[in-house]
């Protein structure tokens, strides 16, 4: 190997071929193969010829000739059916890197699950039919949607859940602990003098928002008496914020502080306290949950927690691309969150 780009003299970028890669590393091409397509037991040793070889020679798989080859299609499907464009794009990111990482290509399907169980089993039935993949990210409310997992399952289909709440266990999953970080909310609100809160809730279809729901009351009720809590429906969408804000702020005893558990419909409420003259976060504290780019597209910006939902649909392309690798069959991991401070909380005046 020479060169000032350390590639192998004649060779163009893109034109290898996998023979020669075999025949730089001094390997056979089942050998190249089992490196290529990241199958288990493949030692250390042979990883770095193989891998040095491809960079020499700036191999480039051929994705349509490994599908012919084998029964896999090298195509990742995700399900999606989520109100939110921000956390839908931010798992599409993640997932694509994944997937582009391990030379495989990225399917995007949208099914609307608010029909019955024979319309939904429809549904999947003609993704499944016209085309091929290697297996489903399921996201929310899909995640939790056992006619989904039944037909996936029935179809020997494998797939990985994105937040789920139900059936813990089922399948390998993706998650981060939603109520604790509701709960982290609420204490913080607390600890800044509030005791009339408000809650704008998402969709009851959606693990996620029951379950921050849940772990954001059961904090305030931890802490003590006296607490009011107003709740308002906002639908995980900004337009849905704006209607549960102006029923918060408009009530007789409206409340100091307001906990959207999501980014959308925070900003949404913020947009009605400015239609009813509050200043936020001086008269009312708005704190919201994902961290998605609209906490930073508001004013002030957005107090939030982080969720790494692009992180969360990287995971799950890994862990249904290594099932069976040194995983135990129905891994869950669960990712870190935090609030993130902005300028959009403060102190009871």
């Amino acid at each position: 190997m020479s060169g000032e780009s350390g590639r192998v003299k004649g060779k163009q970028a893109g034109h290898a071929t996998m023979a020669d890669v075999a025949r730089i590393a001094g390997v056979s091409l089942k050998s190249v193969s089992r490196v290529i397509n990241n199958e288990p037991h493949v030692s250390a040793r042979l990883r770095e010829r193989v891998e040095a070889a491809v960079a020499a020679l700036d191999y480039v798989p051929d994705t349509a000739a490994r599908s012919l080859a084998g029964a896999r299609s090298f195509t990742v499907g995700v399900l999606f059916d989520n109100p939110s464009p921000n956390y839908t794009i931010k798992v599409m990111s993640g997932a694509y890197r994944a997937c582009t990482a391990r030379g495989y290509h990225l399917r995007i399907d949208n099914i609307d699950s608010s029909g019955d169980s024979a319309a939904l089993a429809e549904q999947l039935e003609a993704i499944l039919r016209h085309s091929r993949t290697d297996g489903f990210l399921l996201t929310p409310p899909l995640t939790d949607m056992p006619e989904v997992m039944d037909l996936l399952e029935a179809r020997s289909v494998p797939y990985v859940r994105i937040a789920p709440v139900t059936e813990p266990g089922r399948s390998p999953a993706v998650r981060i602990e939603d109520a604790e970080a509701a709960a982290a909310v609420a204490q913080r609100l607390w600890n800044e003098g509030h005791r009339r809160f408000g809650l704008v809730n998402g969709p009851v279809e959606h693990g996620a928002a029951s379950t921050r729901r849940e772990g954001f009351l059961r904090r305030l009720r931890e802490l003590g008496t006296g607490v009011v809590v107003t709740e308002a429906y906002g639908g995980f969408q900004f337009g849905g914020g704006i209607a549960a804000g102006r029923d918060l702020v408009a009530a007789r005893h409206p409340p100091t502080a307001i906990f959207a558990t999501n980014d959308d419909m925070a900003a949404g409420v913020m947009v009605a306290c400015a239609e009813f003259n509050l200043k936020v976060p001086d008269d009312v504290s708005v704190i919201g949950f994902d961290d998605s780019w609209v906490a930073m597209s508001v004013w002030p910006y957005l107090t939030t927690v982080f969720q790494p939902v692009e992180q969360m649909g990287q995971a799950a392309v890994e862990l249904l691309l290594d099932r069976g690798q040194d995983n135990p069959p129905f891994a869950d991991r669960v990712l870190d969150w935090h609030i993130v401070e902005r300028a959009s909380d403060a102190p009871r005046r």
